[in-house]
């Protein structure tokens, strides 16, 4: 490989690890609550990352951010292989929902994607996202599902495990406000 190649290699993996390090947790945020599980979030992020990767030259004008997502999304939404049935179910303060309710939600609310793409990504007509977004909130404000689920506040339940920070922490919640409210502070889209 001649210079040429091997300095354009090194720059492009400058600007990959750049990227990574600027999305990874913004990603493992969505995934771990897609999932609630720790470890199946990071095998969705690894593999959205991958793929990001596999396509990184072909990006133009393109938002990789909103590649990696994509992959993510689609990920989960096939039940790509490594998820196991607990983290497929979906654990942590989405528990309840089912796992298109809680994808339409974390993409709409958390990662403030418009319908219309939302719709187009998860192959739905934009009433069916509307649907089933409207369902995700009636759940969540519902009030805890099982004993001892956390108290509902006036927003909703919070889980006992409470709300997933951007970087996958825990913290306490205040229900579906209050993960909203903790994305968005943290540097999340409005």
């Amino acid at each position: 490989m001649g210079k040429r190649h091997e300095a354009a290699a090194e720059r492009r993996d400058r600007e990959f690890e750049g990227f990574v390090a600027g999305a990874a947790g913004r990603l493992l945020h969505a995934a771990t609550l897609l999932t609630g599980d720790r470890a199946a979030a990071e095998r969705l992020v690894e593999r959205a990352l991958a793929r990001t990767w596999a396509c990184w030259l072909q990006l133009r004008d393109e938002d990789p951010y909103a590649l990696a997502r994509l992959e993510l999304v689609t990920a989960y939404d096939r039940g790509w292989g490594p998820l196991s049935p607990r983290a497929r179910r979906g654990g942590g303060v989405l528990a309840r929902l089912a796992p298109r309710e809680r994808l339409v939600l974390v993409l709409r609310l958390v990662e403030g994607v418009d319908e219309e793409q939302v719709a187009a990504q998860l192959g739905l007509p934009v009433d069916r996202v509307r649907a089933l977004l409207s369902r995700a909130c009636t759940v969540m404000r519902s009030g805890p599902a099982e004993p001892g689920g956390g108290p509902a506040g006036p927003a909703g339940p919070v889980g006992a495990a409470g709300t997933v920070g951007a970087a996958g922490t825990v913290g306490t919640g205040r229900g579906l406000r209050g993960l909203v409210g903790r994305s968005r502070s943290e540097g999340g889209p409005r």
